[in-house]
């Protein structure tokens, strides 16, 4: 690894991408670039649809995913609201173009269509599941049925793509599309999975016959091999328009050693080499598989993975932890004094062992020295007074990995989540710049 801000790291990154990238004729399609909106960013981090529109993200996204919709697979299988406050009733939300919500629709989906108002080709999927684990029983018992397949497709397309919300709310049109989060189907869900995809972009399909509009279907895809070999890819990819595949998460809060947590190529240094824990590896199993290109959709965390009681050695890179880092202040300065979210100014995730780009850009002034590994094309930072490792992305590794992505002609790029960007949401943007946009 070297300093960032190094004359040594400018070259080894121009060398390293030179080496590493495969030559493949990019494709000219225009790229997608996705970002997830957690309906749950209105409370803490007091996030809102009205800041895309202030700090310019709006204009640079072609898709916003809004997360989550929860599922019930009885009585009937069903598309449910996880907030209903934050999703429609919340009437004092800022506006997003300066005019007030006038009702009865409110909350993040009247916001929501303020923006399209401003922006009337940008694309708004509902993500529906999550990693709840009771989304992820109800996903396997809804499918497993063509009945349950029929009810489920049903609800989610009556309540968000025609609109109807609620008992006098309705909302034609305010999303066009459908992401489905199952986190994640196992060996004996791979048949139903697919199924269910079908059913689903058939009654799109259906709908679409009426109304002359097209609509969006993608799912996520997992990096795990253990995750993604569940899934009958080729078939599933068929139904759907992209698939928005994890980026994320190589490493995390499950290990006891420090690692990259979104590499773009694997290491032999790194003792959890040839384990497939990088994008790299990810991106070759799913067109291996039969995945198009076109389809696959790049996940960029803008969070970071940290552990304390790290060595100061390799600049804290695969070294062995004490336990994870402590939730830090969200101006970089200190530690949270209380992580249930009842204290200002901590970092927005509240969560030991995570912080977002926007908190560690500020720990770079205080303290933390990021390192760029070439080989993996990665950003860490460590403190060695602190013993405290993290690994992220920054616009660097965004850069890079626009690049790979058009190189192997690739549909684009997406982030979780747009809370957790600076606040002139430099990631998303960096992303957009570099991908065409």
């Amino acid at each position: 690894m070297v300093k960032v801000g190094s004359i040594r790291w400018y070259q080894a990154l121009v060398v390293s991408f030179l080496i590493l990238v495969p030559a493949v004729v990019p494709a000219f399609a225009q790229k997608i670039v996705g970002g997830y909106f957690e309906e749950w960013s209105i409370y803490y981090a007091d996030y809102n649809i009205a800041n895309l529109q202030q700090n310019g993200v709006a204009g640079s996204l072609t898709h916003l995913m809004y997360a989550f919709a929860n599922l019930q697979s009885s009585p009937t299988a069903a598309c449910t609201f996880a907030d209903t406050w934050a999703d429609y009733q919340d009437p004092y939300l800022p506006s997003v173009n300066g005019q007030s919500y006038p009702g009865p629709l409110f909350g993040n989906f009247a916001a929501i269509q303020q923006l399209e108002g401003l922006y009337p080709n940008l694309n708004v999927l509902i993500s529906i599941g999550g990693s709840s684990a009771t989304n992820t029983a109800a996903f396997s018992a809804a499918a497993s049925t063509a009945l349950g397949r029929r009810q489920l497709a049903h609800s989610c397309i009556s309540t968000f793509i025609e609109g109807n919300i609620a008992q006098g709310i309705t909302a034609p049109g305010l999303f066009n599309g459908i992401n489905i989060d199952w986190e994640f189907p196992t060996a004996s869900d791979t048949q139903n999975f697919t199924l269910l995809l079908q059913e689903f972009r058939n009654q799109l399909n259906q709908l679409s016959a009426k109304t002359g509009k097209n609509y969006i279907l993608s799912f996520d895809g997992p990096a795990g091999s253990e995750n993604y070999v569940n899934i009958d890819l080729p078939q599933a990819a068929a139904q759907v328009n992209f698939i928005t595949i994890d980026g994320y998460n190589y490493a995390g809060s499950w290990d006891t050693q420090t690692n990259d947590a979104s590499s773009l190529y694997d290491d032999p240094q790194d003792p959890d080499y040839g384990q497939d824990l990088d994008i790299n590896d990810t991106v070759n199993a799913y067109l291996k598989a039969g995945v198009p290109p076109s389809k696959y959709t790049m996940g960029v965390p803008l969070y970071g993975a940290g552990w304390s009681g790290v060595p100061n050695v390799n600049n804290g890179l695969y070294q062995d932890s004490t336990g994870l880092s402590p939730v830090p202040n969200a101006n970089g300065i200190g530690l949270c004094s209380n992580d249930n979210g009842t204290v200002p100014g901590c970092d927005v995730l509240l969560t030991p062992g995570l912080a977002t780009y926007g908190t560690l850009v500020n720990l770079q002034a205080n303290g933390y020295v990021p390192y760029f590994d070439p080989t993996r094309i990665a950003v860490s930072l460590y403190d060695p007074a602190l013993e405290t490792f993290y690994t992220y992305d920054d616009p660097f590794t965004a850069t890079l990995k626009a690049h790979y992505i058009n190189a192997r002609g690739l549909g684009g790029a997406y982030v979780w989540a747009l809370k957790d960007d600076d606040p002139n949401g430099d990631m998303v943007k960096t992303l957009a710049t570099s991908l065409g946009q």
